[in-house]
């Protein structure tokens, strides 16, 4: 099976493949520039992005958003989690939130998926925490400060471990099962 992914990030588009390829579904990535609502609703800025991949696009396809939800903060940055990261970095960053009474954070993941007729969404969060300094190489952006629950390292650290546990990887099993059933 084929599917089509609306991004231009070639490191999500990567993860995204790896993680689909042993379920047997291909993605055939879409390079689409999409102006992104500037929100922290998660379900709102993926929606909005949905459909404009659809209109794009006239084929089944799904886009993601990922973003950090920050306890002691009320969920910040949220859906604005890209342009708070880009402003601070990994030093600010954790230095900010991870030196926090209570650094507890979700890494959260939503994907979305219009065939034609319904969209359809499916998310996967990860508990965790924002270490109090960067630690790790590689991965995504703020990979290097989030700790998930029951791990001492950040997912910079845990490497292809990642994968296994991760919040783009419980999305994306919703998804595969989601796919297989209709």
């Amino acid at each position: 099976m084929k599917i089509r992914f609306a991004s231009i990030n070639q490191q999500k588009i990567r993860e995204v493949c790896e993680i689909l390829e042993p379920s047997g579904i291909e993605v055939k990535p879409f390079p689409l520039r999409i102006e992104e609502l500037r929100t922290e609703d998660l379900q709102q800025l993926v929606s909005d992005k949905l459909l404009t991949a659809f209109k794009l696009i006239g084929k089944p396809v799904f886009v993601e958003h990922t973003g950090l939800f920050v306890k002691s903060l009320n969920g910040f940055p949220g859906g604005l989690t890209q342009i708070f990261w880009d402003r601070l970095q990994a030093e600010r960053f954790s230095e900010l939130i991870g030196r926090l009474d209570d650094p507890a954070a979700e890494a959260r993941t939503l994907i979305g998926y219009c065939d034609g007729r319904k969209r359809h969404f499916f998310e996967g969060i990860v508990a965790g925490r924002i270490s109090s300094s960067p630690a790790g190489h590689g991965g995504f952006e703020w990979d290097d400060v989030f700790i998930p629950d029951g791990h001492n390292e950040t997912f910079a650290q845990l490497g292809k471990q990642k994968n296994g546990l991760s919040m783009r990887r419980r999305a994306l099993d919703a998804f595969v099962t989601f796919l297989r059933e209709s």
